[in-house]
């Protein structure tokens, strides 16, 4: 079996050009299972292999404590490696094929609450240089509007309307959405812009910049966000997409609409939203168990 799994490297490398990091992690989980099959069983044959011993071989991962994430990837692997065995003709079925693994359990994405984010954004000593006038407008734009560090960081001035107050985003798979701001994130921006353009020029056309008139990039950006969230105590992570999470938590603790949230946060599908629907109820339960006398 060993040199099928050699051969199906060589294919994912060549035919399917994946990432040397997939064919290690591929390579890896192929080996555990050749390894599993060799130690409880006398025939490893591929053509051998059926339903039943994929299911114990899951089981025993979970039963040595590997995290269901992991035990998923693994399971793919398999998967993978067999409908290309299907593919190549050493097999005619995929026992794998129709083999559901562990449900990976979601965390609660950290989010920080709507009292602690008006104390970061309306502390008056944040400086009054370009680039901490620029890191405050930063902060406040990704809380108001609930976009990602790239989508940010794409910004042109022309995707800016100052007349209906709503910026248009290019995100995942160059889907374009309209997100409506308010009257004080259009004068932060007002304000931010003429300053920009007094002190820095707009020869690139991208919203925020450096003070050279350069683009911003990914790392910079979550130092001005970690820079400026640290001073609430009380955030376990800080990173610009906890403030995505603000946002949204934020407009669903406050009764908007799920499909609105998703409709602004770019969501493909209401699931990936669904996420905050969690997050607004333990804050509901924190609220509840503070207040309530028999809580």
């Amino acid at each position: 079996m060993m040199l099928l799994i050699e051969k199906y490297i060589r294919y994912l490398r060549y035919e399917k050009n994946y990432s040397l990091h997939t064919e290690i992690s591929y390579s890896e989980d192929l080996s555990q299972f050749v390894e599993f099959l060799a130690e409880h069983f006398s025939d490893t044959d591929i053509k051998h292999v059926d339903r039943d011993i994929i299911r114990m071989w899951i089981v025993s991962m979970m039963e040595r404590k590997i995290s269901a994430r992991s035990v998923n990837r693994k399971l793919s692997a398999v998967k993978s490696f067999y409908r290309y065995l299907q593919k190549i003709g050493e097999v005619t079925v995929n026992p794998a094929s129709k083999i559901n693994g562990p449900k990976v359990g979601r965390p609660i994405p950290a989010f920080a609450n709507s009292s602690d984010m008006e104390k970061v954004l309306d502390q008056e000593d944040y400086g009054d240089s370009f680039e901490s006038l620029r890191d405050h407008i930063i902060i406040e734009l990704f809380y108001v509007t609930g976009i990602r560090r790239a989508e940010l960081i794409g910004l042109k001035d022309v995707d800016v309307d100052f007349s209906s107050e709503t910026i248009q985003v290019t995100g995942k798979r160059n889907k374009q959405r309209l997100i409506p701001f308010s009257d004080g994130m259009k004068q932060s921006l007002e304000q931010y812009i003429a300053v920009r353009n007094k002190e820095v020029g707009n020869q690139s056309g991208y919203l925020f910049v450096k003070n050279n008139g350069e683009p911003l990039y990914p790392m910079l950006v979550h130092r001005i966000v970690t820079s400026n969230l640290q001073q609430i105590e009380t955030l376990a992570k800080v990173s610009p997409h906890v403030l995505r999470h603000s946002f949204a938590t934020g407009m669903l603790n406050n009764g908007a609409d799920i499909n609105a949230v998703k409709e602004l946060l770019g969501h493909a599908s209401l699931a990936a939203t669904e996420i905050y629907t969690h997050t607004s109820f333990e804050e509901l339960k924190r609220i509840y168990n503070k207040a309530h006398p028999r809580a």
